[in-house]
């Protein structure tokens, strides 16, 4: 699997399964630094919590500590550099973000993962990282990389 393209330029992948997903999530992390909001953008199931194990394997944090935050919305992990889980599915309106601490974990010193970020788009930052998730045939999945600004 080779490194995303650090930039605005897409970076794109074919995964054959989980494990190349989660290699997708470590290699990306390299690009990651403190600060950095990155929106999963995908239906359910295709593999945007995997996606987040590699991202947490870069910075040393055991892939298997990694769960998906749908029902607690929120999942810190500390590691090299503390990662943010958020998973919006759940959120009937942008605002409840807000009771959960969301300007903490968008303009704080660690790195956040926000799965469903479209629940919340009123307060997302202007500058993000994207990272598309859809389903192929079987266990492929499309990842596509890419900044927003």
């Amino acid at each position: 699997m080779s490194q995303p393209a650090a930039g605005k330029q897409p970076s794109y992948f074919i995964s054959k399964g989980v494990g190349e997903t989660v290699q997708a999530g470590e290699a990306f992390a390299q690009l990651l630094k403190p600060g950095d909001v990155v929106l999963l953008e995908g239906e359910m199931g295709t593999g945007k919590t995997h996606f987040v194990k590699g991202v947490a394997r870069y910075f040393g944090i055991p892939e298997e500590e990694v769960q998906s935050p749908t029902f607690s919305l929120v999942h810190e992990y500390p590691g090299r550099c503390v990662l943010y889980h958020l998973d919006c599915y759940r959120m009937q309106r942008p605002e409840e973000a807000l009771e959960i601490g969301l300007e903490e974990y968008l303009y704080g010193s660690g790195i956040t993962l926000i799965e469903w970020p479209e629940k919340i788009a009123p307060y997302l930052p202007p500058v993000c990282w994207s990272v598309e998730i859809r389903h192929l045939k079987g266990e492929r999945r499309e990842i596509l990389i890419h900044q927003k600004s």
